[in-house]
């Protein structure tokens, strides 16, 4: 059986299945299958051992291409960008992992962002290099995410996600909407939208829900309740924009807005504010809930 390459620094490696091609290395290669990355940069990451085969076997600039060939590498973005906020591990044992996330930290890579990711870090301080996330929420979501810790418990929790059975409660602050009653159910048909990073509803059988209340009420500005009871992409931030009551500082929803690179200084206020599920190897009801505050 064929070991996956260790994850390095919190990173695990991607995997590669060499197509059918002329090349003459692994190199000319992934050189044509990836023209974002340099030449430079390839032989840079192989001297380092980046690149490794299905066997674990270092790739050099002249091993031969092969079809079919396995190849792992780590990714990596030069100069990537600190991320200057701090998770709080709000739990651990044997099984999982709660952790309490900040604004604008991705939970895994993606894009620019490969090294600073909840991910990374959490691999990092506690040196368990199985730890695989249940479940995501947005890079500019703050709150909380539940990992699993140990490979052999790791599918009775996916199911708790699959089956519905855990409870997701978020927090959001947003215009006041006094003219709807609530609590509201919101329903829709959700799919992908323009640009490509973007959702949108349309007109069909509805495929998301989620469920809003009111915590709240300011003269401009109410706290609002939202339980997602499906969990489409981007889905709270489109129901509420949908609604009227667009949540403050969102820069997709109803419209895009630009937001430079490091500007840290308008967070979106949506929070992943409790978890609770029964453990589905002990029987006990569990509950954990973000430290975290919205800005009122």
């Amino acid at each position: 059986m064929r070991k996956r390459p260790p994850s390095i620094d919190g990173l695990a490696a991607s995997t590669l299945q060499l197509p059918r091609g002329t090349w003459s290395t692994v190199l000319d290669c992934l050189c044509e299958r990836f023209p974002a990355v340099a030449r430079a940069q390839w032989l840079e990451r192989m001297a380092r051992g980046r690149v490794v085969d299905g066997a674990g076997e270092w790739v050099a600039p002249d091993t031969p291409y092969r079809v079919g060939l396995e190849v792992h590498y780590y990714r990596e973005v030069a100069d990537e960008s600190l991320i200057p906020f701090d998770e709080v591990i709000l739990h651990a044992d044997a099984d999982v992992l709660v952790a309490d996330k900040p604004h604008f930290l991705p939970v895994t890579p993606a894009g620019a962002h490969v090294h600073e990711t909840l991910l990374g870090r959490l691999i990092r301080r506690t040196g368990n290099h199985a730890l695989a996330p249940l479940h995501r929420i947005d890079r500019e979501t703050a709150g909380l995410v539940l990992f699993s810790t140990n490979p052999d418990s790791r599918a009775r929790y996916q199911a708790l996600f699959r089956e519905r059975r855990i409870e997701k409660d978020y927090e959001a602050i947003a215009p006041a909407f006094p003219g709807s009653a609530f609590p509201c159910v919101r329903t829709s048909r959700m799919v992908a939208g323009e640009p490509f990073f973007r959702t949108q509803e349309v007109e069909g059988p509805p495929n998301s829900e989620t469920r809003i209340d009111v915590v709240a009420r300011g003269e401009l500005r109410w706290c609002y309740a939202l339980t997602p009871i499906t969990g489409r992409k981007h889905q709270l931030r489109v129901h509420m924009a949908a609604l009227g009551a667009p949540i403050v500082n969102d820069a997709l929803y109803p419209s895009l807005s630009h937001r430079a690179a490091g500007d840290y200084s308008a967070p979106l206020q949506l929070l992943a504010k409790r978890l609770s599920f029964v453990d589905p190897i002990s029987g006990v009801r569990r509950s954990f809930s973000s430290h975290r505050q919205l800005l009122g």
